[in-house]
Parts: structure tokens; sequence; C-alpha cells
């Protein structure tokens, strides 16, 4: 039987025993209704105050009530823009986005737009980073709303937050961040960094899934996307996933403590494994900003070769890649990010991400490049991509 290998981090992560061993009293023992007033419920809301004071802490928010729980960062991003742009409708309805956001964030937009609001859709450079003096162009008296992703999740390309909020509050802009390739990869401070909303979610940090958060700073108005009841102080209705909660403050929290220590390891994992990848195979192209990039994702183009029959042969020897993020990788269109970087069809249809996770072994990665260098060798030896002198 082959081996297995995962390489799929940034689509989802295991859950750590840290996280797992703080959830579990939840399923059985601290199990009331954090909603309601008995000592049961009180209990549970307890855990649940725990988890927000601890996101609180890790992003230097001013106060824990300005997070508010979701099911996640795809109800997170879609919370923050549609229930932002509806907030201050009445001053505008423009708002800005990059071409390389999360589906979650340009699906929410397509909406507005059939609502009747403006989007403008910042196009990237070749390395994925915003075009800032374009951002500037596009500033309207209208614009209330501008969001940028801070990590990239294809390719991991860090966008320069911290100056597009500025230009943002310059202009009297709401600036929103999806973080969730962010947290546990860079340093988030919400206050030096003039975040206004900003989306977290659980299960890319060593956490369960179907659990993230939106922070919205204290003043900041959005409209309600789920009705029904007074949960999170009446902004998102739903009984509250006590036992997620509790992992994802958890996870939260060990993500930015063990940042520094996780940050040199898998930078020496990802360098090892593209060292051997260039020492071995040849026609490889590193897609992304050369230098400013999380040390967790890695997307590689190897010319000539069909991105979807590589990850085939990869997964029949135990191998897990991805195509691009997991919210797209059943489809077999193009990349929107690495379109909107301007790469060439071929490239982006030859295109693999790597994404490095905490239990990676060396013996991990000189499996996979072993299999990698036959499995490149056999499709480039049939493909019809192959060039001249290139054989």
């Amino acid at each position: 039987m082959s081996k297995k290998v995962y390489f799929d981090y940034a689509s989802t992560t295991y859950v750590s025993n840290e996280v797992l061993n703080e959830m579990m009293p939840c399923f059985n023992a601290i199990y009331g209704n954090a909603n309601t007033l008995h000592s049961f419920g009180r209990m549970a809301a307890g855990v649940v105050d725990r988890a927000r004071d601890r996101i609180k802490n890790a992003i230097n928010a001013e106060k824990a009530n300005e997070i508010y729980f979701t099911s996640g960062g795809t109800e997170a991003n879609n919370w923050a823009i549609r229930g932002i742009a509806h907030a201050y409708s009445s001053k505008g309805k423009h708002i800005i986005v990059s071409q390389i956001e999360h589906k979650s964030i340009l699906d929410a937009c397509a909406v507005l737009e059939e609502e009747g609001y403006e989007v403008t859709y910042l196009p990237v450079d070749k390395h994925g980073l915003v075009d800032l003096g374009q951002l500037l162009h596009e500033i309207k008296n209208e614009t209330t709303l501008i969001s940028i992703m801070a990590v990239n999740n294809e390719v991991g390309t860090i966008q320069n937050i911290k100056t597009i909020a500025k230009i943002a509050h310059d202009y009297g802009i709401i600036f929103h961040t999806d973080a969730s390739q962010a947290i546990g990869n860079l340093k988030i401070d919400v206050k030096d960094m003039e975040i206004d909303a900003m989306t977290i979610t659980g299960h890319k940090i060593y956490g369960p899934k179907g659990v993230g958060c939106l922070y919205l700073k204290e003043g900041i108005r959005i409209e309600n996307l789920i009705y029904g009841g007074s949960a999170e102080r009446g902004k998102r209705g739903g009984t509250v996933d006590v036992p997620a909660v509790a992992g994802f403050g958890k996870a939260v929290e060990v993500a930015v403590r063990d940042m520094a220590v996780n940050a040199q390891k898998m930078k020496s994992v990802r360098d090892y494994f593209l060292k051997c990848v260039h020492d071995r195979i040849e026609f490889v192209e590193v897609n992304g900003h050369p230098m400013q990039k999380v040390n967790t994702i890695l997307n590689l183009c190897f010319e000539m070769v069909d991105k979807e029959s590589l990850l085939m042969l990869l997964d029949l020897e135990g191998i897990a890649v991805s195509a691009g993020s997991a919210c797209t990788s059943n489809s077999l269109t193009q990349s929107h990010v690495l379109k909107a970087m301007g790469l060439e069809d071929e490239i982006a249809n030859s295109s693999i991400r790597f994404s490095f996770g905490k239990n990676l072994t060396k013996e991990d990665i000189d499996y996979t490049v072993d299999v990698l260098e036959k499995s490149v060798a056999k499709l480039r030896s049939i493909s019809a991509l192959t060039k001249a002198g290139r054989k």
C-alpha cells in the first residue's frame, strides 16, 4: 500500500489534540444552551465567553463583544460584504474588492450587483499584489466598503493590508479583510492595522470545521444576515455551537502562541521541498510573490503537464494536493486567481498548490518528490503540450 501524505492544509487541517481536549467536555458535560439563563446555560456561556476573550486577545481587539461567531469563513464573508453594504446604502452603493478574493466574497458581490450596487474588481500584478494606485483611482464619493484578503489562498501572496486600510480611512471608507489564511501565518493586530471588519475560520488552524467569526469594530453598522433570536447580541440568530466555539477559540490562541516556531518550521519544510523539486524536475515555475508570501503555501507550475492528470496520479500514490481553492477545485475551469495574475492558460492549467502543515516530515517530502518526478515525466512523455526542445 502506498504511503499517505497530505499537502492540502490550506484547504483544511486536522483538529489538534489541544483543541480536541478543549472541545470534549462540551459534548456531554457542558451541554446547556448558551443563550439560556439557568446554571447549565451559564456554564456554556462561560465557555463561549472564554473563546471570545481568546480571539480578542489574539488579534488585539478592543472588546470581546466585537467578536461575532459564525458557521465559518464563508458566512462571515457574506455577512461582511452584504451586511455592511446594506447598512451604509444611504451613503452610497459602491464597493471595491480585488479580483483574487475567495468565491464567498466574489459571489456575495455578484448578488449585490443584482440588487443595483456597483462593484469594482481591482486588478493585481503578476505576483498577485493589488495595485494601490488603481485603488486610489477607483474610490468614489459613493464608496462605502473596501474588502481585500490578507493572504491569498491559492498562491500565498501577502497584501499590504495596513496601507490599504489607511487609504480607506483617509476617504471615510470601511475596510474589511478576509484573514482566513493569515491567522497563524502573520501577526494580525486590528488596531495597528486599522482593520474595521475581519473574517477568521477555524478549520485552517487545526480547529473544527463549521465555525468562524467576524470581527466587527465597535461603531461599525451591519445588517443581519441570519435572523432568529437574540444570539450574538441579536446580530446572528441560531443556537451557539458551544463545542465548536470552544475549539475555535483555543485554535486561534494556539496559532498565535506558536506562530514564530511554526513559521520557522514551515519555511524549512517549504524550502527543502522546493529545492528537491528544482534539483530533480525541469521547467517548474513558482506562482505568486517571490518574497511577500506565507511559508505554508506553494503554487507550482509544471510546464507541459495537465494539472488534473497530475493531481490524480499523485492521489493514486497517496499524495493529496490541490488544483486551487477547495471551494472551486471540483471545477475544471481555470483558476480565477492565476487568470487575474495574467498567467497564460497553459501555465494556469499546469499549476498545482502544495500547502504545508505541522505533521509533514522529511520522509514525506522525499517520497512526494520521487512520485512527482515519475508522474511529471510520464505525463510529459504523452503530452500534446510538449514543446520542441523540451522533450
